[in-house]
Parts: structure tokens; sequence; C-alpha cells
């Protein structure tokens, strides 16, 4: 063969073999599913691009909103207070009448006599609180992770006893004599309840609201002649807003907190959430316009969310006390830090600090005579919700079984308040002579209007074209509580 033909054949061969499709090599390996999947192994089209990152953001947004709800909610509180009574850790508000619905805080307890205070570790170095007898209380982070209970279920067993707050960052001498726990944050919240006692026909506050004056609160290694003496301010009767922002003041509040409290307080998963919405520790959180936007819809979105999660209840029914009745249990049968068996609760933590602040262990435990139980609901016995503008009963048979006192309070539903009624304390208690029925059985009845012959002890008002919730607490909860031989019977519509 001349060269020139076999020059035309290797150009012949070459021309051929370039049309034959890849696909078609035998050892040609294949696509992977992902290049299939995102637009054939080709960069996004930078409009779909920047779409998808603002979605990210959004949706870390509602993410770092729910997991930073419980400190926002200590914040909301401390911001309140102080605003209104000041700061030091020597100023301890007392509501020496009772706490009623001008304090906007989260599903109050108008039935104890409250005491609350913020202290500041970072500002005082370590702090002694002698705690007084019988308190029924708690210290907690400001992420409200429970330092320890004070009291029956705390380690002075309701004596009362020198408790001593340790910043997280101490490492100095710590003498003996006192009960003494380190805090993750400097910010530690003091929340002390005191048991009023039976008067006339109703509560008597003053041995309450003495006791919780006989609080002390003083640096470790000040002098008795350089510890400020104690301020009790009475927070009764004044309109407090002490609830957590709902607009992007949410997010500035949070920054100040990450830049003041140590980077350890916050795990490094959720600071690198924290992060990726640009709040980073020592940095400048500068959002511009559309994060701006989205921060926004996330603070507007996000509780919408977590109520969607409280309205629609759990699939696995963990929420629920009892096989028989509507009430539930916030802490869905978990730990007080909401502990499941494997598993962070991070749905059902959101949801308790929408609508109530402070868990301890007290709360959950099942001890005999001392703690407290909450189970509450917002359903009456047909299941459907509750609505101010009908009238419904709640019998609660013979005997409730609390060694220190029951008490009823109705919430509104979307963040615990009270319903702001005419009736400025929402509640009902055992201290009131309630008339009781022919078997001992007591009723309480909740509407616009009181019915007729109805004790007005036997009463709380609602608001009509609103949802509520009914709550009862136990307080020193016995057995037959938790072995269910005793359970309150549901809330009836009464047409």
């Amino acid at each position: 063969m001349s060269s020139m033909n076999r020059a035309f054949v290797v150009s012949a061969l070459a021309t051929a073999l370039a049309f034959v499709p890849v696909a078609q090599a035998a050892d040609q390996a294949p696509a992977s599913p992902l290049i299939k999947q995102i637009n054939n192994g080709n960069w996004l089209d930078p409009k779909e691009a920047e779409s998808l990152r603002e979605e990210m953001y959004y949706q870390r947004a509602v993410f770092a909103y729910m997991t930073m709800l419980p400190a926002l909610n200590t914040i909301g509180m401390k911001d309140g207070s102080e605003k209104a009574f000041g700061a030091g850790y020597n100023v301890l508000p007392i509501w020496k009448q009772r706490m009623d619905s001008r304090t906007m805080v989260p599903t109050p307890n108008a039935d104890v006599i409250y005491s609350m205070s913020y202290l500041d570790l970072k500002q005082t170095g370590p702090l002694v609180v002698k705690a007084p007898a019988n308190v029924i209380g708690m210290f907690t982070d400001f992420f409200q992770r429970t330092l320890t209970d004070v009291g029956a279920i705390g380690p002075d067993r309701a004596r009362g006893g020198l408790y001593l707050l340790l910043p997280p960052d101490y490492n100095g001498p710590v003498p003996g004599g006192y009960f003494a726990v380190k805090s993750r944050t400097y910010n530690v919240f003091l929340f002390f309840r005191t048991v009023m006692a039976k008067g006339d026909g109703k509560p008597d506050p003053a041995p309450a609201v003495k006791n919780a004056e006989a609080t002390r609160v003083y640096p470790l290694w000040a002098t008795e002649k350089d510890a400020k003496p104690m301020e009790f301010p009475d927070a009764s009767g004044k309109k407090l807003d002490m609830m957590y922002p709902v607009d992007n003041a949410y997010w500035t509040k949070l920054k100040s907190f990450v830049d003041y409290e140590p980077v350890e307080a916050i795990d490094p998963e959720l600071r690198g959430v924290l992060a990726s919405i640009g709040i980073v520790k020592g940095q400048p959180f500068e959002p511009n316009q559309k994060q701006q936007e989205l921060l926004k819809k996330a603070v507007e979105i996000a509780p919408k969310m977590i109520l969607a999660n409280r309205q629609l209840g759990r699939d696995d029914k963990r929420n629920l006390y009892y096989n028989d009745r509507q009430y539930e249990n916030t802490w869905a049968g978990g730990t007080n830090d909401w502990m499941q068996d494997s598993y962070l609760d991070v749905n059902q933590r959101a949801n308790f600090f929408q609508f109530a602040y402070s868990s301890a262990p007290a709360m959950v435990m099942h001890t005999t005579g001392a703690g407290s139980k909450y189970p509450f609901t917002g359903r009456d016995k047909d299941g459907k919700f509750l609505e101010g503008g009908s009238t419904y009963k709640l019998r609660l048979p013979p005997n409730p079984p609390a060694a220190l006192f029951w008490a009823v309070t109705a919430y509104n539903i979307t963040d615990g308040t009270m319903p702001e009624t005419s009736q400025l304390l929402p509640s009902t208690n055992g201290y009131y002579d309630i008339p009781k029925q022919p078997d001992g059985a007591i009723e309480i009845w909740f509407g616009p209007e009181k019915p007729n012959d109805i004790a007005d002890a036997a009463f709380i008002q609602t608001i009509p074209g609103r949802n509520f919730l009914v709550a009862l607490r136990l307080y020193g909860s016995e057995d037959p509580f938790y072995d269910q031989t005793w359970k309150p019977d549901d809330v009836v519509k009464v047409k």
C-alpha cells in the first residue's frame, strides 16, 4: 500500500472513531447520581444560587431562634426587671401581693410569692446566696440549665442554707460549708417561691413575704462592711413587660449576650449555626438589608412553627399525662432538660420556652410530698380547644394529692401570659374556702362572666374570641398522682 493510501486509511479511521459516542466505551465510568441530580454537573444559575443561599440563611435563623429561646426568655425577664427596679446582686424584687396579669411573663404563678433576680458573676465574682428555709426554688444559668434545686429537693432539704455560685472561669479556692455550683454563663437566674399561709378564707401572703426577705446575697470575698444591704422592692401592682422580643431586637440582644458570655457557654455546633447568620463572639454583626428581612421573617414565622407543634401534639402521645384525659406533660416524659431515652427533644424544649420558664428536677422527678407537678390542657373533654367566649367547668375529685397546696390558673396559649381581664388574678387555690360538692369534690368555672350562684373563688374569667390554657399545680405532689389513682377530670363545656 502506498504511503498516500496508508495516510488516507488512518485519516478515515480517526474520523470514524471521533463520532463514536463516549457512553459506548466499554470501560467508561457512569456519572454519579448527584451529577445527574444537580444541573448535570455544572454550576447553578447565579440567581438560583443566590436564592438557595438566602433560603439556607433563613432556615438557620429559624433554628437559631428555637435553640436560643431559653436564653432570650431569661434576657427578657432580666431587662424588664432591671428597667423597673435596677440591677445589682443585692436587688431582689418580690411580688408581695402575688403576681397578677399586670406582669407580662410566661406562665406566672399567682399562688405563691415570687422572688426573682439576675446575678452577674462577671461583675461580682463568686456570690453567696443564703436561702431561707422551705423555699421552692432553683438557680439556673441563662440558658435555663439548672445549677441546683433549692428547697426540699435541693441539697438543703428545705432547711435553708448557703449556696455558692461560681463563675465559669473561676479557678480559685472553694471554701467548705457551702452548696457550691459552677455556672456555664456569667449571668445566673435566682428564682425563689415561698408558700403562703391560709388566712381567713383566703391566702395570707405575709409569712411568705417575710420568709423571702430573709434571703441574703453577697460576694464571697467581701467583708461584712463592704457588702451592699439587700433591697426588696415590691413588684406587685406594677405594669411590667418581662417578655422576650418579637422583632429584630431578638438578634441584637442575642449578639450582646454571645459577646458577653464565655465561648464555652454555647456548644460548638450551635456556635456554628449562629456564625452562619453572622453572630460570632467579638466580631461585628452587620446583616445586609436582605438578611435583615430574612431575620425579621424568622422571628415572625418561627413562633408560629413552635405554636403549630404545640397545637398538633406528638405522634407518640408522650406529651399526654393520661390515656383517658386531655392533660399534657410539657416535658413529654423526659427529664427537666428535655433528654429523652436517646436524644435531646429540641421541639419539646422550644414548646416549653415559648410559654413558660424555669425547669428543674423538682418539677419532673417522682418525689413524694416534695417537688411540684403541672398538668395542663388547652382542650375540653371532647378534644376541642378551650375558647374564652364559652363557659366551662373543671371538677377536681376529693383530696387533691398535694402536701403543700393545689392551684388552678388560666393562661393565654401563645406565650403563657395571664388573660388581661378585669380579674387580675386568673387563678384559684386550696387556700380559699371554695364550696365542696356532696362527695368532697371541688368545681372551678371558666368563662367571660361568672355563672349565678358560683363563689368568686371558684370562677376564673376568660376573654371571648381567645383560646386559653388551664394549668393545675400540685405542690408537694403525692403518690396518688404518680400512680394515677387520683386524676383531675377533664374540662367540660357547659351548654
